[in-house]
């Protein structure tokens, strides 16, 4: 058993200045995403360019941070947002939802795509693997926070939390094992997938099905949100039903690109025979 250590939210203060963890934990990923980017279009075999990454990064900012914020709101925040009305505002506090930023970035860069004239599936498969690491900084965010612990356990690497009434549990570190699983581990896996060309809507499709996967397995460990419990039979929860969509559409994306395939635009080619130019 571990003891949770109940860190100070607040990272640095500069008189009434407070930078958070949980924020800077998104600043690192944004600066992560960018380098990682940057790199990928710095390949031979890219067709991207530099400005183009600066273009990306930007929108997919917003996309995820306004996507994120609304989604919560949506999705988990309805009661957060009644008992304040200001409440929607206040990021610094926590209330992210990947599923909301997820749309979010996706809306923006389809924007993106039109603007430069790309097609939307390589635009995608470019960007899958680029946010994964904001994504496991996002969730040492969480676990620094204090919140979306796990279920009760016996397991050596538990922690103990005190609860605000002054209960002690040990609880799964449901927050790591999303930063491992959805963060560190699919990232390994769609970097190196994606290092030489698939056809367009594959990476796309595997960071799908990879996410689903990942997120629905430690939904079965994970606490639900206190404010919507679980939705039926003791063990379905908003995360699950949120992923479910993503799984289909993922092994549907990977089925469609291999059948039918099309050579990505985000390469330079020679003469590849089967998959076809468009």
């Amino acid at each position: 058993m571990l003891t949770y250590p109940g860190f100070d939210p607040v990272a640095l203060a500069l008189g009434p200045l407070k930078v958070r963890w949980y924020g800077l934990m998104y600043v690192i990923g944004f600066l992560a995403a960018w380098w990682l980017a940057r790199r990928r279009a710095s390949e031979p075999m890219s067709t991207w360019k530099l400005l183009e990454v600066d273009d990306l990064v930007f929108y997919a900012v917003f996309g995820v941070i306004l996507g994120g914020r609304i989604g919560w709101l949506l999705f988990y925040g309805q009661q957060a947002l009644a008992e304040d009305p200001h409440y929607w505002y206040k990021i610094w506090l926590g209330g992210m939802s990947f599923h909301g930023g997820l749309i979010g970035v996706l809306t923006a860069l389809v924007v993106l795509a039109l603007r430069h004239k790309r097609a939307i599936g390589d635009i995608f498969d470019f960007t899958a693997p680029i946010p994964l690491i904001g994504l496991f900084t996002g969730r040492v965010g969480n676990f620094i926070n204090g919140e979306l612990w796990g279920k009760p356990t016996t397991v050596p690497w538990g922690f103990a939390v005190q609860d605000p009434a002054g209960v002690t549990q040990v609880l799964h570190p449901s927050q790591l094992y999303e930063a491992c699983l959805e963060g560190l581990l699919l990232f390994a896996i769609l970097w190196i997938y994606s290092m030489k060309p698939r056809p367009r809507w594959a990476v796309s499709g595997v960071f799908l099905l990879g996410y689903g996967l990942c997120r629905v397995a430690v939904e079965f460990v994970r606490l639900p949100d206190v404010q919507l419990g679980y939705l039926a039979g003791g063990w379905l929860t908003m995360g699950m039903l949120l992923s479910a969509p993503m799984l289909l559409i993922g092994i549907g994306m990977i089925v469609f690109a291999y059948q039918r395939p099309r050579r990505s635009g985000n390469y330079r080619y020679e003469p590849i025979g089967s998959l076809e130019s468009v």
